[in-house]
């Protein structure tokens, strides 16, 4: 988000034009969509630049997952479920959770994705592919202009990598379904009622192993059924697109060429394939 004061003055005022006040903005979270919490009226508001329309498929999605009960966070109950506009910026308002506790249990968070895994194939929604995120990673290191910093013999390796775990999952033939996207501990809220996840924005049609491959070891090791190679697989494909995005031209994640130079270090030297969380917490605390 490069501009936080007019996004964060946007929210604001669409709060105030519903009648809820917010005098303050705390903000939570700053990338592609800005994070905060509007008070003293107590709302979550998403705030990103006019024109992105996966805001309202995600008002839509978090709608219908509500319906068939699905731990997902709740639209804010005092404002029309939908997508507010405001000088250039889209605005929705969501349901403020307050923190419980500081972590989901493994378990728990085991069993709420798979509760929301069974409830998004009730609902019937067109979505994307997990292929998709795949091309718009091949595209980035595809072209130098858009990443400009990738080295030669890393460009060729990570579009390599990429063309080939794609081929590899496809060939398996697993069932597909609706996915979270992302479902990273960064998007789910430990709540008083349990654990709810957030960002809808990322939804695709793949295999469940492709949203295990971003939640931790000891997650996957309490939902069941799992195909060990096939995640192992999708490990190696979330390690690689990231990788990817971290060398993308302009790219807002922090220190993201030191992650992009490890994920690429990591993907050269072989299994075991680290979590997504591993590999955040060992360059956190580097």
């Amino acid at each position: 988000m490069s501009d936080v004061t007019s996004a964060t003055a946007a929210a604001m005022s669409v709060a105030a034009s519903l009648d809820l006040p917010a005098d303050d903005a705390i903000v939570l979270h700053d990338s592609n969509k800005l994070a905060l919490r509007l008070t003293p009226c107590d709302v979550f508001a998403r705030v990103a630049p006019q024109g992105q329309e996966v805001a309202q498929f995600e008002v839509e999605l978090a709608q219908q997952l509500a319906e068939v009960g699905s731990p997902v966070g709740l639209l804010e109950p005092r404002a029309d479920p939908r997508v507010y506009t405001r000088d250039g910026f889209a605005v929705t308002l969501w349901t403020y959770y307050e923190p419980v506790t500081p972590h989901v249990s493994p378990v728990d968070y085991a069993n709420a994705l798979e509760l929301l895994h069974a409830g998004m194939r009730k609902v019937d929604v067109p979505s994307p592919s997990f292929t998709d995120r795949i091309t718009e990673a091949e595209e980035v290191v595809a072209d130098p202009v858009r990443s400009p910093e990738l080295a030669g013999a890393d460009r060729v390796f990570l579009g390599g990598r990429l063309a080939s775990l794609r081929r590899a999952i496809e060939e398996r033939g697993a069932v597909q379904q609706l996915l979270h996207g992302e479902p990273h501990p960064g998007n789910v809220l430990s709540t008083k009622n349990g654990p709810l996840f957030i960002d809808l924005e990322t939804c695709c049609r793949g295999p469940v192993e492709f949203d295990l491959a971003h939640v931790p070891e000891v997650v996957c090791e309490h939902y069941p059924n799992v195909d060990q190679g096939l995640l192992d697989e999708c490990r190696q494909l979330v390690l690689a697109m990231v990788a990817a995005w971290r060398w993308e031209l302009g790219d807002q994640f922090p220190d993201g060429r030191l992650f992009g130079e490890e994920f690429l270090r990591v993907l050269r030297e072989g299994p075991p394939w680290p979590t997504l969380d591993m590999m955040n917490k060992r360059l956190d605390g580097r």
